[in-house]
This record gives structure tokens, sequence and C-alpha cells, in this order.
């Protein structure tokens, strides 16, 4: 493993620490480089077969984790969302892509799918993500999404044919304690 800070080969680096994802699907470990002695992290996880994506132009590019984790990222700028769940999230995608498509996936289903997972943590990381993804041009398209979104609070933020009903859920349940009268309720954290 090449360090990231004096470049030198370290094919003896030291491993500080290893553990698995939240979602088992990635191996984190921390490396201290024998050479400078800095700390760096990285992640190991398994290559699946190279999903193409169907852009809507029709083209055909392989499927890019990374311009997937920067677009979630830049939704996610100044939220109190953390990288683990912002790695749930993009695992989640994968997860479903891979297990529901063999060789080609559209984009519509890939920016769908974040939209949900978004939608589940962050409102407004969600309406980020969609402005961009939906090509927002006023104020108005704004306004519309926000009074979807509040006419529905239950529903989940998309009802679309590229989004499956999925049975498990990557991200944990909010606890919550329900006042004596059975009103709303205070989530516990």
């Amino acid at each position: 493993m090449r360090c990231p800070f004096c470049h030198q080969d370290n094919n003896d680096s030291r491993v500080a620490d290893s553990r698995t994802g939240v979602d088992g699907s990635f191996v984190k470990r921390r490396r201290e480089c024998c050479a400078c002695k800095r700390k760096f992290t990285t992640y190991e996880r398994v290559e699946p077969t190279q999903i193409r994506v169907i852009k809507r132009d029709g083209s055909r590019v392989p499927f890019d984790r990374e311009r997937l984790q920067q677009g979630i990222e830049r939704a996610c700028w100044k939220r109190k969302i953390s990288e683990e769940q912002i790695t749930t999230l993009i695992a989640q995608v994968e997860y479903d892509i891979n297990t529901t498509f063999d060789a080609e996936v559209a984009s519509r289903y890939i920016g769908e799918q974040v939209m949900y997972y978004l939608g589940k943590l962050d409102q407004v990381a969600y309406v980020r993500f969609a402005s961009v993804y939906r090509d927002f041009e006023s104020a108005g398209d704004f306004a519309r999404e926000l009074q979807r979104m509040s006419q529905n609070p239950d529903l989940s933020p998309l009802a679309s044919e590229y989004v499956p009903k999925t049975q498990h859920s990557p991200f944990p349940k909010r606890k919550s304690n329900r006042y004596k009268d059975g009103g709303s309720t205070l989530p516990l954290e």
C-alpha cells in the first residue's frame, strides 16, 4: 500500500486497526506508514461485476461510486449527517442496484434511489440533491417540492416505479417516547 503522505511503497505497512463496515460490505483499516510513521485509512471491498449506467441521452458509462459519493456529499454539506451514514446510504444504493440489475441500470433509477434514502435521512439534503437531479430552474420549483413534501409527511419522498419496496433498511430506527396522553413522539438520542 502506497503512503498518501510520503508516497513510499509500503509492502509491510502496519495495520493499527481493522473494522467491518456497518453493512458488512467493506473493511476499514487504519494503517501506519513504516517510513514516515503517519497513519492513514484504507477501505477494502469486494469488486462486483461492472454495472453500466444508461444515461438520459442513451449513452452507457461504467458505474462510478466516487461520482455518486461526491453528489451525495454535496447535498449533505453542513448538515448533521455523519460520514458513516453517507457510506451506509451509498452501500444501500449499490446493494439495491446489484440485487435488482445484472449488467445495466438506468441513471434515473440511481437518482430516484438516492432521493428515496436521502428523504428518509435528511429532508434538506433531499431537496438539495433534488434541485440538481431534477434541474430546478426557479424558486417555484423549490416551493413545489417543499409543498409536496409538507402535504405528504408520511409518504416516502418518491413514489416511483424505479424505487422498489425494500424490506431491510440500513438506517437505524429512532427510539421514541410517547407522552402519557398519547400525543406526539419525542426522539431520544
